[in-house]
């Protein structure tokens, strides 16, 4: 039976997707060559935050804020594992005009945000170092998630819905033509669609070229820490500071994790190291307990590290590179946080119907316009 939207990617955006798509009654097919979340989704760090420079990917986000908290009743039986912890974000004085403007869009669209200047931060964030720090930025519904509970909770739903997920599929070539796409699998069996999204991060490019398409994307490398609290007192909620170019996220059953904000080497996603060397852990605690002396105290306990694929803007690709092949890629490390509320937006875009405006800022051929997306601060252009 010919497909009308086949999805070659099962991590967290195919999987959102896929939901949509299956709400709508549409024939979904969702390839994967591995397991769902098994790439670079179930590394991440699945931080939950609204605060973005970008008016799009704030309003999604304080979409998915919503559905990460009825998460259960949205998928009829998922669980996101998602908890409110609050997150701080921590500035230099040169970003000020930047901070309030965003912050005050942000409260415009229900987005909890409070800018604090210096003495708010030495008042109530006492175990920050001050230096460099001009303004700190704290959400209220921020938190984290479950990154594989969420895509495994969504695309059930999706099976349910009629979706069919075929995992341990790889697909060997894309063909296309006037009446849709052809997708040869190693399975043997070829797979016909009106309608193709590729999701599939770091390994869109590589599937794409096979049509001629190029794509702007590189995959980076990024490492994570983990810690316990050992004798540190335990902080609660999520932190990141631009100048140091570290963010930090608790688990409040055993300890902390922390990441980079900044740019990283470039990795061949087939063949990268998944291992934290002890110099790249000292790297990111260095600049964690400068600003945060009392981690001093905590207890190394590990890491592990993820792809990131990154455009040149490190903002996202989101739409049609042919007239049947669309794409979600270049989510660049920031894509899990509103993923369950683009899947709707991709859903449109596949079914025809009427897109938000705001998705025309990330379609895939605007570098060869010059049109790239400006967001995040300074070299933290993560934050979005």
């Amino acid at each position: 039976m010919k497909q009308d939207v086949a999805i070659i990617g099962a991590g967290v955006h195919g999987a959102s997707a896929a939901i949509h798509l299956a709400e709508r009654g549409a024939r979904v097919v969702v390839l994967e060559r591995g397991t769902p979340a098994g790439g670079p989704t179930g590394r991440s760090s699945a931080v939950v935050r609204g605060y973005y420079v970008n008016d799009f990917l704030a309003r999604t986000t304080r979409e998915s804020i919503e559905l990460f908290q009825h998460f259960t009743d949205w998928t009829h039986g998922g669980r996101a594992g998602f908890r409110t912890t609050g997150a701080l974000f921590l500035h230099g004085e040169e970003d000020g005009d930047r901070v309030h403007d965003t912050a005050a869009r942000l409260n415009a669209i229900g987005t909890s945000t409070e800018v604090l200047g210096r003495e708010r931060l030495a008042a109530e964030f006492a175990h920050f170092a001050l230096d460099g720090l001009g303004w700190g930025v704290w959400e209220r519904d921020a938190g984290y998630a479950d990154p594989a509970g969420t895509t495994l909770g969504m695309l059930a739903r999706a099976q349910r819905l009629g979706a069919e997920v075929r995992q341990g599929t790889r697909v060997m070539a894309v063909e296309t033509d006037g009446t849709g796409v052809l997708l040869r699998t190693d399975a043997g069996d070829p797979i016909k669609a009106d309608r193709l999204l590729v999701a599939a991060g770091p390994w869109t490019g590589p599937l794409l070229a096979g049509i001629g398409v190029r794509l702007p994307l590189r995959a980076e490398r990024h490492i994570i820490a983990t810690y316990g609290w050992g004798e540190a007192a335990p902080v609660p909620y999520v932190w990141a500071s631009m100048p140091d170019g570290v963010y930090a996220k608790p688990d409040q059953r055993t300890g902390f994790l922390l990441g980079t904000l900044w740019p990283e080497d470039e990795a061949d996603p087939d063949d990268f190291d998944e291992e934290l060397a002890p110099a790249e852990a000292l790297r990111v605690t260095e600049a964690a307990v400068a600003r945060m002396p009392q981690l001093i105290d905590s207890a190394a306990a590990g890491g592990y590290t993820g792809l990131y694929d990154v455009a040149p803007d490190w903002q996202p690709l989101i739409g049609y590179v042919t007239e049947n092949v669309a794409v979600v890629a270049g989510t660049a490390g920031h894509g899990f946080k509103w993923a369950p509320a683009l899947g709707r937006h991709v859903a449109d875009l596949l079914t025809g119907a009427p897109a938000d405006p705001g998705l025309a800022q990330f379609a895939p051929d605007r570098f060869s316009r010059g049109a790239l997306v400006d967001g995040g601060f300074g070299a933290a252009k993560i934050m979005g």
